[in-house]
């Protein structure tokens, strides 16, 4: 009874975090939104695609259909296929690819601080350190401000797999190998991103371990055969990436890196509104927020002070992986991160350098759960403990804390859209066409497209191949009749115009021309949109 209890207040206070943290939306998860970032807009498409595309056809689930006529679209980004498949039932019960997205972040915080918690009481036999580790696990600076990116936000396998390496690497046994792989896959499936720094924590915090160096037959024996079924696993997944890697150049070039690396001044980026407030607002603009908290750093600091993050054998591991992601996390200004980049294929995708520090947040997260442990062997009994635990829970709370966040309303995607459904439109193209400078403005359009899937020219992503560019820039002169032959050249049958913003760019003479043009049909006036077909 008394573990169950537990688990109910567990889940009870990461639940009421959860819904603190993200509020208000839990007043209004179908119609609130943060609709106004075009990353949200776009990680709401991907989710969407992902559901509609892996019951029917898995095989080709990279052909995402934009950026049309490339192919394996979907791989310029996160894939995201186990918080998508998460979503399923509410895609088939009918809700809004908005309303999906909402859930699947509140789901994505709230199994995120369960999960430590659960890893972290484990280990110290401590609820109270359990609640601390798991709330600045799910709740840190750095998570808070990705509230676009649901993919940082999915981050529940990661505490399971380092349980699974601490048993495994105590216990070389085929069920703690087996956990440990299927966290690793699971992981890696919500984020790209997520399994390369899991991989290095992997890496760092085995290699402390004295157990690794015995160079038992079993446990190495077992170490090689889940990493190679984890690589079997993944390999139809990062194919894609590689393809892309090889053909199209989806590489972070070192100058790139050098923009996203991180300084020490991103380790006092919160955007946090109590310290935001009273002095992080010098530092947090442009920022990758790394500020683990005052009230981490101090439990942090009980548990180097008091020897258990040496003794400890996870505390150990966590200090270890959370050094590197300091070191690694600042990028080309790191001597020898040039060379790695250059000789590390999979680095080569990662643009954000700075984000390496996420992996110094999850080490503070774990130290202060060892540091609140140390405390509570000492004091546990007193009458002022459980309301000291309050209180450390309220100050990580209160520091982290953004709400109320500012999100914007979605009134559902236009019904004119689901008219594309037709069987005789084959491809579109949505104008304005943006490119350049106004590139994240073809967005929106991704929305538009869940409500008939057919291959579209627009695209937005966090790359682009060079293909789009120049087709984009010939393609602004339309309605000329090169552009429509083009356009047909490739396949697209119907044109779609939003009319305000067609009028501002284009002028209104333009828009009155195209009813007159011979090449193309009117067939749809509705809701501010025009819809031709090409004849």
């Amino acid at each position: 009874m008394a573990l169950r209890n537990r688990r109910l207040a567990e889940l009870t206070i990461f639940l009421a975090l959860t819904l603190l943290h993200t509020w208000p939306l839990a007043s209004d998860p179908a119609h609130l939104s943060r609709l106004d970032n075009n990353d949200t807009a776009f990680n709401t498409w991907v989710i969407a695609w992902v559901q509609h595309q892996l019951p029917h056809d898995p095989v080709h689930l990279f052909e995402a259909p934009i950026f049309y006529p490339e192919h394996d679209t979907l791989a310029y980004s996160e894939h995201m296929i186990v918080p998508a498949a998460m979503g399923l039932p509410l895609n088939w019960a009918g809700a809004s690819p908005v309303l999906v997205y909402n859930l699947l972040a509140v789901a994505g915080f709230l199994l995120s601080g369960l999960s430590m918690s659960w890893v972290v009481r484990r280990w110290t036999g401590c609820f109270a350190a359990g609640v601390i580790a798991g709330a600045l696990f799910a709740f840190n600076a750095h998570v808070l401000t990705r509230f676009a990116h649901l993919q940082a936000l999915h981050v529940e396998f990661f505490p399971i797999a380092l349980y699974a390496l601490d048993r495994f690497l105590s216990e070389p046994h085929p069920r703690w190998a087996a956990l440990f792989g299927a966290a690793f896959v699971l992981q890696s499936l919500c984020s790209n991103y997520a399994m390369v720094m899991l991989a290095l924590a992997v890496l760092i915090g085995a290699a402390v371990r004295p157990e690794l160096w015995r160079f038992e037959r079993r446990l190495w024996s077992l170490a090689a055969l889940v990493t190679a079924s984890v690589a079997v696993i993944l390999t139809p997944v990062l194919l894609p990436y590689y393809h892309l890697h090889q053909t199209q150049g989806l590489t972070r070039t070192i100058e790139d890196v050098r923009l996203y690396s991180a300084s020490w001044q991103d380790y006092l980026a919160t955007a946090g509104r109590l310290h935001y407030t009273l002095w992080s607002h010098r530092f947090a603009a442009d920022r990758t927020a790394l500020f683990p908290g005052v009230t981490a750093l101090l439990l942090s600091g009980v548990a180097l002070g008091t020897g258990s993050a040496w003794r400890d054998r996870r505390a150990r591991s966590a200090l270890a992986f959370g050094i590197a992601g300091v070191c690694l996390s600042f990028g080309a200004n790191l001597p020898g991160y040039e060379w790695l980049q250059e000789h590390v294929t999979i680095l080569q995708g990662m643009r954000a350098a700075a984000r390496w520090g996420y992996l110094a947040l999850v080490s503070v997260a774990i130290l202060a759960g060892f540091g609140t442990a140390a405390v509570a062997n000492r004091v546990r009994g007193r009458s002022w403990w459980p309301a000291l635990v309050v209180a450390m829970v309220g100050a990580v709370t209160i520091e982290a804390m953004r709400t109320p966040l500012a999100l914007v309303r979605f009134n559902g995607i236009a019904s004119v859209h689901s008219r594309l459904r037709s069987d005789d439109v084959h491809a579109v193209v949505m104008y304005p066409f943006y490119s350049g400078e106004a590139f994240h403005m073809n967005a929106p359009y991704l929305l538009d497209q869940t409500r008939h899937w057919k291959p579209m020219v627009n695209g937005y992503s966090s790359f682009a191949p060079e293909s789009f560019f120049e087709r984009a820039q010939r393609l602004k002169r339309f309605p000329d009749s090169a552009v429509i032959a083009e356009l047909r050249s490739i396949g697209v049958t119907h044109v779609m115009i939003a009319r305000r913003p067609f009028e501002e760019l284009y002028g209104r003479e333009t828009l009155a021309r195209l009813r007159r043009d011979s090449e193309l049909q009117f067939l749809i006036d509705q809701e501010g949109w025009l819809v031709y077909r090409i004849r």
